[in-house]
């Protein structure tokens, strides 16, 4: 078989980068001698991420609108028009069997020169609620994966496949870490710990929260992993100092970490939340509200409708925090249910049934 070649694009936030590189792994497992491109935002987390984990990455320069005016806003359609450009230069050199975008600005401008040159594409939408990029590109593209129900209302009904999002596979047997995850972050075994996770680039309402209620979480005899974020390490870290607290800017061992977790206070992002079915912890999903069309509360209320979480918004923290979270941490036997119910939800093979699907536009 002639090698193939593959371009997956997917950035920002790790919410796309980190489903991209499972996909490019389960690609080169299938694959061994296939060539893998990466195309991403040239100032984006993505151009450190994924030569880590051992790709090659092209820069565009392109960002996505904002809400305000701003000079980004002015630049748009030039940076849109450098983009196409510089996209269909690297497709046409690259020569790549297969195009994937898992989302992130540049898989918009990378998509569509890709469909235009007759290349086929792959979308796979993370979320319940579409961003604009991949809406943009349903049209022209050949195959959708999705990882949630009736996105019809998005996406051409016939291009559809529901797969699940792709998640890291050293999570799949977390509970076999009990021990080393224990050692690792030197807990004691007599507390119940509490994870906390704000996503990628971290979540300033959700470290106030933390920050807030740190002196009364200890009080309940709760020990706690705080991942802040990078961006607000520096103004967190002397928390750190404090017994039974640890803060972290990122976690570069999430298998440990969720082996290490009792419950667990999360964003709802979409790859955030797959994994969490995936690990099956009792969760409480603060979902962001400075998110398109508020999808990362649509994330989160899947997983409550089908009792495998429970849910506060932002405006209800001050007043609903503490009940809440003192009946979960009290009882064993909601924690177990939603623990159970989430697991339900879970989809293990989501990569395998992405890249299957790839495998069937390859000429």
């Amino acid at each position: 078989m002639a090698q193939k070649k593959f371009i997956l694009s997917g950035g920002g936030t790790g919410g796309h980068i980190y489903p991209a590189i499972a996909i490019a792994n389960e690609l080169k497992e299938r694959f061994p001698d296939s060539e893998i491109l990466f195309v991403g935002a040239s100032d984006k987390m993505e151009m450190q991420k994924v030569p880590q984990a051992g790709y090659k990455i092209k820069g565009l320069w392109i960002a996505g609108i904002q809400r305000r005016l701003t000079l980004d806003n002015a630049l748009f359609p030039l940076k849109l028009m450098s983009s196409l450009v510089k996209s269909r230069k690297i497709v046409k050199d690259f020569k790549p069997d297969v195009v994937i975008g898992t989302g992130g600005f540049a898989s918009g401008p990378l998509l569509r020169a890709a469909s235009g040159l007759g290349v086929p594409t792959v979308i796979q939408e993370q979320n319940s609620f579409p961003g604009i990029t991949n809406k943009w590109l349903s049209k022209k593209a050949d195959k959708i994966c999705v990882a949630y129900d009736n996105l019809e209302r998005f996406f051409p009904a016939q291009k559809i496949v529901f797969t699940g999002n792709p998640v890291r596979q050293d999570l799949i047997h977390t509970e076999d870490n009990n021990k080393e995850a224990a050692a690792y972050f030197k807990l004691d075994p007599d507390k119940k710990t509490l994870l906390v996770l704000g996503g990628s680039l971290g979540s300033r309402r959700i470290n106030q929260l933390i920050a807030k209620e740190l002196s009364w979480l200890q009080a309940q005899g709760v020990q706690v992993i705080w991942q802040c974020g990078k961006f607000y390490y520096e103004e967190y870290k002397h928390y750190g100092d404090k017994e039974g607290v640890q803060v972290l800017s990122f976690i570069d061992r999430m298998d440990l970490v969720y082996a290490a977790a009792d419950v667990v206070i999360s964003r709802s992002g979409a790859s955030s939340v797959s994994e969490l079915c995936i690990v099956g912890k009792p969760v409480l999903f603060i979902p962001s509200p400075n998110v398109a069309e508020d999808h990362q509360a649509k994330n989160a209320q899947a997983i409550v409708d089908k009792g495998g979480a429970l849910m506060l918004k932002e405006v209800q923290l001050d007043t609903q925090f503490q009940p809440v979270f003192a009946d979960l941490l009290s009882n064993a036997e909601k924690q177990n249910r939603l623990a159970e119910n989430i697991k339900k939800m879970a989809k293990v093979n989501a990569t395998k049934d992405i890249v299957e699907e790839i495998v069937k536009l390859l000429k």
